[in-house]
Formats: C-alpha cells, sequence, structure tokens
C-alpha cells in the first residue's frame, strides 16, 4: 500500500504522518518578523545611527524600523537627515529582508498548505501554480534571492548613471543612492534618501522609469516572474495565476495613469507645474506608487480629494500574492469583481480563463477583503475622532500603513505618540494579516456529514 499524501489522509487512515504536524505555520511568519522588529529597533536605539546628538527616541526608531521590516516607508523622520549612514544601512538591511522574507515565506507558506490539502486539491494546486516546484524547499529560496539581486543590481546600475552623469554627484554617493534606491524600490519599501522623496525627479524619465519598473517586478510576486521567465515564450502554458496577475496589474496601471493625469493635469501644485511630457510621467508614475511602494515625484498631500480618495482604492487593492506589494493582492479583487458580474448575470459560476472558481476560494476572497476593511475602517474612526485633521488625510494615512504602501500626506509625524502606535500595528498586521489569514482560511476547510436546509433572506 502507497504512503499517505498527507496528514489528514494519514489521520482518516488510522496511521501516523511520518512529517510533523504544524497547525499553525503562520505563527511562525508572524514570530520571524516581531523578531526582526525588534532586532531592528535596538540598533536604531544606537546613538551611531543618528545623525545628531543623542539616541532616536523609542518611538521613532519602533516606527522606522517596522516601516522597513514591513516595507512600507511611512516615517515619522526625515530619513536623509535624521538617521546618519549607519541608520541608513540598517534601514536598508531591513528593507532587504523584509522583502525577502516577505516573498520566500509567502511562497513557501503556499507550499506548505498545498502539502496539506487532499489529492484532488493538490492536483489543481499544483496544476495552476505550476512555476513553483511543490516541496522544492531550496529551489524557491534560490529563486527568490536570484531574482531579488539581479533585478536590484540592474537597477542600481542604471541609476548609479543617472545620478553620477545626470546630476554631478561622486561616484561613490552615486554608488550609494543607486543601490539603496533600488533595493527600497524592488522590494515596494518606498524610503528614500532625499528629504521631499523624489520630487526633483518628477521629470526624469531616467530615475523615474527604471525605479517604477523594480517596483512592478517586486509587486508581481515571485511565482510570477519565475514563470515568466521559465515560459515567456509559451503564454498559454501560464497558470491562471499568472495571466489573472499580469492582466488584473496592467488593467490597474492604465487605469490609474489615466485617473491621476485626468484629475491633476491642471493643479499647480501637482502635475500642473511641470511640462506635458513631464505630467504624463508623474501621472503614470503616482499610478504605480498607490498599489505598491510609497515614493512620490509630486507633493501627495497637495493633491485633490477626488485623487486622494482614488489613490485609497488603489493602495487597498495592493499587488500580486508572493511578492512585496500590500493591499489586499489583485487576486482577491479580481476574484470578487468576477463574482459581482456573475451574480449580476444570473450565471451559477464564477468563471475566470476556463476555469470555474470554487465557492471556498470566493468565501475566502469576500472575508480577507470584509476584515481588510475593517482594518481600515476602525482605526480612522478612531483617528479621526481623536485628532484635528481631516477625514481625507486619516483614511490616507490608514490606508497607506495598512496596505504597507508608504505614500502620506504630510501628517504621520504630527500624529500623536497614540496614532503613530497604530499606525506601527496596522503596517505589521497590513504586512502579515492577508497572507496569514488566507492560509489559515485554507487550513480550516473542514467536512461536514451533513447540510442544513436551504434559507433565503431578503437582501437589498
Amino acid at each position: 500500500m502507497t504512503a499517505p499524501f498527507d496528514e489528514r489522509e494519514a489521520e482518516l487512515a488510522g496511521r501516523p504522518s511520518r512529517r510533523p504536524s504544524v497547525r499553525n505555520p503562520g505563527r511562525a511568519v508572524v514570530a520571524a518578523f516581531a523578531v526582526g522588529v525588534v532586532g531592528g529597533t535596538l540598533l536604531l536605539l544606537l546613538p551611531v545611527a543618528r545623525s545628531g546628538p543623542g539616541g532616536a527616541s523609542p518611538l521613532e526608531a519602533l516606527f522606522t524600523a517596522t516601516s522597513a521590516l514591513c516595507v512600507t516607508g511611512l516615517a515619522v523622520v526625515d530619513t536623509a537627515e535624521y538617521w546618519s549612514a549607519f541608520g541608513q544601512v540598517v534601514i536598508l538591511l531591513l528593507i532587504q529582508v523584509g522583502g525577502f522574507g516577505v516573498m520566500t515565506l509567502a511562497t513557501l507558506l503556499g507550499l506548505f498548505i498545498s502539502r496539506r490539502l487532499g489529492l484532488s486539491s493538490r492536483m489543481v494546486a499544483a496544476a495552476e501554480t505550476k512555476s513553483v516546484g511543490l516541496g522544492d524547499v531550496r529551489r524557491v529560496v534560490l529563486g527568490v534571492a536570484t531574482i531579488s539581486l539581479t533585478v536590484e543590481a540592474v537597477t542600481a546600475a542604471l541609476l548609479t548613471l543617472r545620478f553620477a552623469l545626470g546630476y554631478g554627484y561622486s561616484p561613490g554617493e552615486s554608488l550609494w543612492l543607486g543601490v539603496f534606491h533600488a533595493v527600497s524600490a524592488f522590494n515596494n519599501a518606498g524610503f528614500a534618501l532625499f528629504s521631499d522623496s523624489l520630487i526633483g525627479f518628477a521629470g526624469d524619465p531616467w530615475i523615474c522609469l527604471p525605479i517604477a519598473a523594480a517596483v512592478i517586478l517586486g509587486g508581481l510576486g515571485f511565482p510570477v516572474i519565475l514563470e515568466l521567465v521559465r515560459q515567456h515564450r509559451h503564454p498559454r502554458r501560464w497558470s491562471i495565476h499568472t495571466r489573472l496577475t499580469l492582466v488584473m496589474t496592467a488593467v490597474l496601471l492604465v487605469g490609474g495613469t489615466v485617473f491621476v493625469t485626468a484629475a491633476e493635469w491642471a493643479n499647480p501644485h501637482t502635475l500642473g507645474a511641470l511640462e506635458p511630457a513631464g505630467r504624463v510621467l508623474a501621472g503614470f508614475f503616482q499610478s504605480v506608487m498607490p498599489r505598491t511602494a510609497g515614493f512620490n515625484s509630486v507633493d501627495t498631500g497637495a493633491m485633490n480629494g477626488g485623487t486622494l480618495l482614488g489613490t485609497d482604492v488603489l493602495m487597498f487593492i495592493g499587488g500580486g500574492s508572493a511578492g512585496t506589494a500590500g493591499g489586499i493582492k489583485v487576486g482577491t479583487f479580481a476574484v470578487l469583481l468576477l463574482a459581482i458580474v456573475a451574480e449580476l448575470r444570473g450565471d451559477p459560476d464564477v468563471d475566470l480563463f476556463d476555469r470555474r472558481m470554487s465557492s471556498g476560494t470566493i468565501r475566502q476572497a469576500l472575508a480577507v477583503a470584509l476584515l481588510s476593511v475593517a482594518a481600515v475602517v476602525v482605526p480612522t474612526m478612531v483617528v479621526s475622532l481623536t485628532s484635528a485633521f481631516t477625514l481625507d488625510e486619516v483614511l490616507f494615512e490608514v490606508t497607506s500603513a495598512f496596505a504597507t504602501v508608504g505614500l502620506s500626506t504630510g501628517i504621520t509625524a504630527d500624529l500623536a505618540p497614540g496614532h503613530q502606535l497604530l499606525l506601527v500595528v496596522l503596517m505589521f498586521a497590513g504586512r502579515l494579516g492577508p497572507v496569514t489569514l488566507a492560509s489559515a482560511l485554507v487550513l480550516r476547510d473542514r467536512r461536514r456529514l451533513f447540510r442544513r436546509p436551504e434559507g433565503r433572506p431578503l437582501i437589498g
């Protein structure tokens, strides 16, 4: 007789599993990031980490370490001026570890879940995520490292040349600026070594486009990038996850660019201050950043209220799964959107790329989305009721923290300490919450031997 395929089948067969059972793999992910936050905070508390006299306050160190490790980009102090070279190196390492950890742990968590599923579910998972070999942990880690370092190296080289040749920085300064912003971009962190982020380079495509490209690649996720590398000549062989991520990313990029450019075209405080070509470039740049990273090439706080609300939506949706982007993820958004379309059309099933979505997938997407809405709405109400800032500003800041984007209207440093601690919790929860929640929902799937009679309460 062949060996059981997983722990559940082993239990049903009355035989012990050969592998140790890990009932809550998400706890290991949360614990690892918590340790990283503590370690980063202790390093940033050292006097040598600050450029001025004395050391950083515990809240400043905690906020910065959490923002860097959770690849967010929100800051309560000026990264370029407040932190010394040592402090900036610590921030860079936290960003690298955080981005690498997110992609690796999310991918490995997906592999673990697929091994905990039944045989039929596992075969479907293997077919739809064939870009990653089930159980090949070593290949996953090496693949993430190779892709990360390659993209970062290419981006750093382009930026270094531009800083040196176009802006007169010394070779050493150009290299440091290139490396820092390349790592920050690919890992979707949004930290910059300029006090105004990238506003000074709003019309420079040699700075904005490489950073935007790195941000987009990091936001796609490791499974998608790996499959594109291996199957770039055979699009028909792409998994449903890859096709869905690419389509939704393209739609949101085009739609976001048109929306931001049109909404801010005549605003003299944002796009209106640039030449027409620069306005289009800045509009594209600002449509990339809300979904993934916190760089900004125009003053976010000077945007129109409608633009801020649209940016909130882009931040909430986020990027691809198993990547460095935050939000509820484009796959979750797409499944819910297709479910609405199917309901409006009266279709009994939700179809995507000649595949039928299971009811469990739809329920999980709904749970992740609604819990994420609550995670944004409740803190927004708390901060709005206990501060003097407008609802637009507070909602933007809270959404940016939860979606680990890092864009800011400029109020983060002026918030009360309690509010800043709330943003710390939101950044941590937003970075790990959707991943661990989704995995927990999958692993909680259980069999029932009965079904209750159907009921239909009034809807609407």
